[in-house]
């Protein structure tokens, strides 16, 4: 969990700075300056990072229930019948097998 959690922040923290290294890399600084407008782009990254993060972890957070109301899937704890007993045991028995099998 703190791979994926380490994983999520870089990936963020990098989207902010490519970012960054763009608006520099175009000028929009200068541009704005030259304008009067005043925005400071450091600011606005803090800005759109906050956002960002936390858009990715509202997203995250309700993707799962949101995927299963929207196809209206079930999760079979218990099966009722045959075919759920053989769904349950075939989706084991694939989350068993290594990554680089494939399919058979």
């Amino acid at each position: 969990m703190f791979k994926r959690i380490a994983l999520f922040i870089i990936t963020n923290l990098a989207i902010v700075l490519v970012l960054g290294i763009v608006l520099n890399l175009l000028g929009v600084g200068h541009i704005l300056d030259e304008k009067g407008v005043g925005l400071d782009l450091a600011n606005l990254l803090v800005f759109a990072a906050v956002f960002g993060f936390g858009g990715s972890l509202i997203s995250l957070a309700i993707s799962k229930w949101t995927a299963k109301r929207l196809t209206g899937a079930q999760v079979i704890t218990h099966p009722f019948n045959e075919m759920e007993d053989w769904l349950l045991q075939t989706v084991g028995r694939l989350a068993k097998a290594p990554a680089s099998a494939g399919p058979r």
